[in-house]
């Protein structure tokens, strides 16, 4: 069997590239142990092409990217191949910060409110994590929205989703998304206000964590995702926010890999047949950083 990896900010986003490439290790060593031969586009080579030539000669494929740009190849794979990952159109709605707010909060969940003026978080509606996020009382700029700004813990919940669209007719099974792992997020600001993103530490427990997979679960239904999702949020004593969805797998993965008994590869291939297990187990505690590096420890 062979299977599509097409990480996009290996070859063309320095910024990323660290986070990417461990993220592609990561699953290219797991698919291989399962079996698999692992494809992945070459560097210097348009990649839009590459999802073309090499997902038409494999049997499944996964990519990842930056939110504005992940749509689009998807959907490239999805033209090609059979595509274990969230569908090209729940990743085109999540790609809109402001709208996917609109969504969940039309649903009952709690998104940070819109605000124009006075201290706040400003980031790009099509965002791709902390990059561009800053805390300020100045204006947003071009493609740039407001948010208030919430005290809190930052977290993030990490989900497999079931199929949804696509094959639904074959592998829907009603179940709702597997939970994976509860993370907390190394979050910082800046003096400048710029908010920056060091990784985080995977598993984490709360008092909290059933509620808080209650409302990830129901961002994840409500939006149409399916294969590995990442939601973070916010959680203070009288708020959980959820204030952003990635319908794609993020860095907390290579944390959740170290602990975890079963191979990710096999959790997000059977998700994809509607085979998704009850649970994973994991075993230890890892700290996990935005360039790549894993700490482990087993007690």
């Amino acid at each position: 069997m062979n299977i599509l990896l097409a990480e996009y900010t290996v070859s063309h986003d320095p910024t990323l590239a660290p986070e990417g490439r461990a993220m592609l290790d990561v699953l290219t060593r797991s698919f291989t142990k399962i079996g698999y031969t692992v494809h992945s586009p070459e560097p210097g080579r348009d990649f839009s092409e590459e999802i073309a030539r090499l997902g038409a000669q494999c049997d499944e494929g996964l990519v990842i990217a930056p939110d504005h740009l992940l749509a689009r190849f998807t959907k490239n794979l999805e033209d090609v191949t059979r595509n274990i990952g969230c569908n090209s159109f729940s990743i085109a709605v999540c790609a809109n910060k402001k709208r996917t707010g609109q969504i969940l909060q039309s649903h009952g969940i709690d998104v940070p409110k819109e605000v124009t003026s006075g201290k706040r978080i400003v980031k790009e509606v099509s965002g791709c994590g902390a990059v561009g996020v800053r805390l300020t009382d100045g204006p947003a700029g071009e493609g740039e929205f407001g948010q208030e700004y919430i005290e809190g813990e930052h977290y993030s919940m990490s989900l497999v989703g079931g199929r949804v669209v696509g094959e639904v007719c074959l592998y829907y099974t009603g179940k709702g998304p597997l939970l994976l792992a509860l993370n907390r997020q190394d979050i910082r600001f800046n003096k400048d206000g710029t908010v920056a993103y060091h990784g985080g530490e995977t598993p984490v427990d709360h008092p909290k964590k059933e509620e808080m997979y209650a409302l990830a679960s129901k961002a994840v239904e409500v939006l149409g995702c399916q294969g590995y999702v990442g939601i973070d949020m916010v959680v203070n004593p009288d708020r959980i926010v959820i204030v952003d969805v990635n319908p794609r797998p993020t860095t907390s993965i290579i944390g959740i890999d170290a602990c975890m008994e079963e191979e990710i590869a096999q959790v997000i291939l059977d998700a994809s047949y509607g085979r998704s297990p009850e649970s994973v187990h994991l075993i230890g505690h890892a700290y996990f950083s935005s360039e790549g590096q894993v700490t482990y420890d087993r007690s």
